[in-house]
C-alpha cells in the first residue's frame, strides 16, 4: 500500500477508535501536578519557572482587568506548547495540524473576548469599526472592511497555526525522504541534505515554540481591545 505525504496528517486510529484524544491528552501527563509541597524535584521547579516567565510574557499587553484570563491563556499556551513539540518526535501525531481542531480553539475564545467587550464598553467596541475622522463617503465601505478584518481573525489563528506546522512537517518528511534515497547513490549529497535536515529539525522546534506563542499572544491582544 503506497502512501502519500498528508497521510501523517491523517487521524490515527486503533480497531477503528480515533486516538487524537489521546494525543491531546498526553501533554497534560508532563505538566507538575500538585502536591504537598509546591517544589519536589528540579525539573518541576524547571517547568514552574518557565510557566512563570509565560504568563508574565502573557499578561504584559494587559491590564489588571485582563489577568482574570491568566489562567485560560497560559494553559492554552502549554498546551499548544507541548502539543506542538511532541508532534516532532518520530511516529508521533500532531494534533494542531488539524484545521478544525484549531479552529475550535481560536473561534470560542475570540468569540469571548468579542462578546467581553460588547458587555462592558459597546460604544468602544464598536467604534473600532469605524476609526476617527473618516470621511463620509468612505464610513460604509470602511464599516465593511473593519466588520470583515473582524470576523476573519479566528479563521486566521487557526490557517496560521496549520499551515506553519503542515508546512515544516512537509520539508521533514521530503528532506529525510532525500536523506535515505541518495544513501546508496550519492553518499555525499545525503550526507549534505542530512545537515540541511538537522538544521530544518532545529528550526521547526523553534516555529513549534513561536507559533503557540503567537497564537496565545494574539488573543491577549484581541482581549486587550475589548477590556
Amino acid at each position: 500500500m503506497s502512501l502519500s505525504f498528508f497521510d501523517q496528517f491523517s487521524s490515527p486510529s486503533l480497531l477503528g477508535i480515533p486516538l487524537i484524544l489521546i494525543a491531546m491528552v498526553f501533554p497534560a501527563l508532563l505538566l507538575p501536578s500538585p502536591g504537598n509541597r509546591w517544589i519536589n524535584n528540579r525539573l518541576s521547579t524547571l517547568q514552574l519557572w518557565f510557566i512563570n516567565l509565560i504568563t508574565k510574557q502573557l499578561m504584559i499587553p494587559l491590564d489588571k482587568k485582563g489577568h482574570k484570563w491568566a489562567l485560560i491563556l497560559t494553559s492554552l499556551m502549554m498546551f499548544l506548547l507541548l502539543t506542538n513539540l511532541l508532534g516532532l518526535l518520530p511516529y508521533t501525531f500532531t494534533p494542531t495540524t488539524q484545521l478544525s481542531m484549531n479552529l475550535a480553539l481560536a473561534f470560542p475564545l475570540w468569540l469571548a473576548t468579542l462578546l467581553t467587550g460588547l458587555r462592558n464598553q459597546p460604544s468602544v467596541s464598536l467604534g473600532h469599526l469605524l476609526p476617527e475622522g473618516t470621511p463620509t463617503l468612505l464610513i460604509p465601505a470602511l464599516i465593511l472592511i473593519e466588520t470583515t478584518s473582524l470576523l476573519i481573525r479566528p479563521l486566521a489563528l487557526g490557517v496560521r497555526l496549520t499551515a506553519n506546522l503542515t508546512a515544516g512537517h512537509l520539508l521533514i518528511q521530503l528532506i529525510s525522504t532525500a536523506t535515505t534515497t541518495l544513501m546508496t547513490t550519492m553518499p555525499v549529497v545525503s550526507l549534505l541534505t542530512l545537515a540541511v535536515l538537522l538544521l530544518l529539525t532545529i528550526l521547526e522546534v523553534a516555529v513549534a515554540m513561536i507559533q503557540a506563542y503567537v497564537f496565545v499572544l494574539l488573543l491577549s491582544l484581541y482581549l486587550q481591545e475589548n477590556i
